[in-house]
């Protein structure tokens, strides 16, 4: 057998990568001035934080980026380094509001949070009980309860949704469509008012959580359809054209081939359905009433759930209605990740066999 010898790789074979000491002096003064420039005018002037990174550090980075691109790459460059200094500063403060979030709720969530807070309920507890007793159980279990009833009804109503819209020539997809994309900009408050006027107001039925949920599936079915649909949208015509050209109905080429192609995508519109809803506060409060004792039936009786415990304690004005209201948020946070998670995993099997 004959062996080849590799050729060393030139040293000149990515010259984008070759940069002057001039280059990276520029860059270096373009990204420090800024920062020490705002730092002074801010300082000097008592210009508060946010203000001053809005209003003087990004327009002195947009300008020396631009002047630094000008003297390296001329006129073409001084488009591309806006873009770049207005994209990275945008997702590096969407990614800090973010983080800040995140770790309010970890830190005070973190504090307040205990092992019975988990499992227990609140009966005979109010704002000012000491946190060694109560927890947010029953309100855990009225979320699982009330999300996942709506989810029971918007998840397969929303995929034959899209489905008709992707599958079939029905003359009625046009008016479908412009529905769902109407009912994807409906204030909650405003579904939370219409089942309360038509079932609560009526006297067709008391509040219960069985409304809460109606009025979450008109939040969550919006988003499920237009998802649904463009992932469908995205499986490869020559899939469709293959099975039907082999003879299989639509219905089967659908289900066999179709669906498990979009599987993953599905899936993605299901779990961002479901966290359009799981916070959703309005809609609650007009729907069914605040329970402190633990309530399995969502068609009878009071019933609370997260977004709603943390709503009363919030409001209550104590410091320690303050802190079961944290770690409600933090208890809220887990679960909204756990099942992410789950699902993620799921999927990622899925994909692998």
């Amino acid at each position: 057998m004959t062996t080849l010898e590799l050729l060393p790789r030139p040293k000149d074979a990515a010259p984008w990568r070759n940069r002057s000491k001039s280059l990276l002096t520029k860059i270096a003064l373009a990204s420090v001035l800024p920062v020490v420039l705002a730092i002074a005018i801010g300082k000097a002037f008592g210009i508060p934080g946010p203000i001053t990174l809005l209003l003087v550090f990004l327009p002195l980075q947009l300008l020396a980026s631009g002047l630094a691109a000008l003297s390296t790459r001329g006129k073409r460059g001084v488009a591309d380094s806006q873009l770049n200094v207005a994209v990275l500063f945008a997702t590096t403060f969407v990614a800090i509001m973010l983080g800040s979030v995140l770790f309010s709720v970890v830190s005070f969530g973190l504090n307040a949070i205990s092992p019975h807070f988990a499992y227990q309920n609140n009966v005979y507890v109010t704002s000012t009980t000491s946190l060694e007793y109560g927890g947010a159980g029953h309100a855990l279990l009225g979320t699982v309860l009330v999300v996942g009833l709506a989810a029971l009804i918007a998840v397969p109503v929303g995929i034959a949704v899209a489905v008709y819209l992707t599958e079939t020539r029905g003359r009625f997809r046009g008016p479908v469509r412009f529905f769902a994309q109407s009912m994807s900009g409906l204030p909650s408050i405003v579904a939370g008012l219409f089942i309360f006027a038509v079932f609560v107001s009526t006297g067709i039925s008391r509040p219960a959580g069985w409304l809460a949920s109606s009025a979450l599936v008109l939040l969550m079915l919006p988003t499920v359809i237009r998802m649904s649909e463009e992932v469908l949208k995205l499986v490869p015509g020559d899939l469709r054209s293959a099975a039907l050209a082999l003879g299989a109905p639509q219905r089967k080429a659908f289900f066999l081939v179709i669906m498990p192609a979009a599987k993953t995508g599905l899936v993605t519109a299901i779990l961002l359905g479901i966290a359009r809803i799981v916070g959703e506060t309005a809609p609650l409060l007009l729907t069914m009433r605040v329970n402190p004792n633990t309530n399995v039936n969502v068609f009878s009786g009071d019933m609370s759930t997260l977004p709603t415990y943390i709503f009363a304690f919030l409001t209550a004005g104590f410091d320690t209605g303050r802190a079961r209201s944290w770690a409600a948020a933090f208890l809220l946070l887990a679960v909204v990740g756990l099942i992410f998670g789950t699902a993620r995993a799921i999927s990622a099997k899925s994909i692998k066999k």
